[in-house]
């Protein structure tokens, strides 16, 4: 009987599974994914931490008349948590998340619903006409609108001369947050009901099918099959708002030029910091808060996240 020797080069792999790749190749796999991902990480690590870290390194110091950058430690920090403006800023943004938020993400997923459901005639047209606002520029669609809201020049002054009354002031201190909330809500309405019908519409027919033979109606439809199924959707467009909200700047910037007695400096965080860097050249202070509010922000989303992956789970 001929005894078959194993191939050359083989060794012990033939009993024992296959031979291990030599160490300068695995070596040369491991640089390779590097490589992929190192143009990123460059990127990543110019323009989101460095910016950070500098940051950081700006509010621990404090320029003085004399003597030029002091290094102050946690100085800063203290400062803010007594400032009385910057509580104010804060105060009026978590109002108007709140408030606003809500609203903004109930419409959204009313219209997602109503295109999801298939009786809504012209859904094509509807769908690009709720998602239009979102195309317009954020200083853009506040222009328009404080064009609209003026009771001088705009359509309120308009209304007010054509009938002979006399309605509220948009742009006045009572409501000029009300009013930034309307903007915002026209704005984002079409984006989060984007996020809302893509997620309706990768939910098995299988289910609708299971539920009218059940005999459910369309409001058990929603409550038992659909709103469970879009829950991520739900989170992470009540994360990308809450952001959003902390982040408010560009539409209180514009209108205050038209409304100074409404809108100060401080009238939210974002507001606020620039007022301190460019208008006040407190930019270490401006740094902290700057700070404070990303930290803030942050622990909030996350919170948020925590709490819808748990009800989803």
């Amino acid at each position: 009987m001929t005894t078959l020797s194993p191939p050359q080069g083989t060794g012990r792999a033939g009993r024992f599974g296959p031979a291990r790749a030599p160490r300068k190749q695995r070596d040369r796999r491991s640089w390779t994914g590097w490589g992929f991902i190192g143009p990123f990480m460059a990127v990543f690590a110019l323009v989101f931490l460095a910016p950070i870290g500098y940051s950081i390194y700006l509010s621990l110091f404090r320029d003085q008349l004399v003597g030029g950058s002091t290094f102050v430690g946690l100085e800063n920090y203290q400062r803010a948590f007594e400032d009385p403006q910057f509580w104010s800023a804060l105060g009026r943004v978590s109002l108007f998340l709140a408030v606003q938020v809500p609203i903004m993400l109930f419409l959204a997923l009313l219209v997602a619903l109503a295109l999801d459901s298939g009786r809504l005639y012209g859904a094509n047209f509807f769908r690009i006409s709720i998602f239009l606002p979102y195309a317009v520029p954020a200083v853009v669609a506040t222009i328009m609108w404080s064009f609209m809201y003026g009771s001088r020049f705009g359509l309120i002054g308009n209304i007010n001369d054509a009938f002979g009354v006399s309605l509220p002031d948009p742009l006045s201190p009572d409501l000029i947050l009300a009013a930034i909330g309307n903007i915002v809500t026209w704005e984002f309405i079409g984006y989060n009901m984007l996020i809302f019908y893509a997620a309706l519409r990768v939910i098995p027919h299988s289910l609708y099918e299971a539920a009218e033979i059940d005999g459910a109606g369309q409001l058990r439809v929603i409550t038992a099959i659909k709103l469970p199924a879009i829950r991520g959707a739900l989170v992470i467009a009540t994360i990308f708002s809450i952001i959003g909200s902390f982040q408010l700047f560009n539409e209180p910037s514009i209108l205050q030029k038209l409304a100074p007695n409404a809108i100060t400096t401080y009238f939210t965080p974002n507001l606020y910091t620039y007022s301190l860097s460019f208008t006040g050249q407190q930019h270490n202070y401006a740094a902290t808060v700057a700070i404070i509010m990303g930290l803030f922000t942050m622990v909030i989303a996350y919170a948020v996240q925590l709490r819808g992956m748990r009800k989803e789970a």
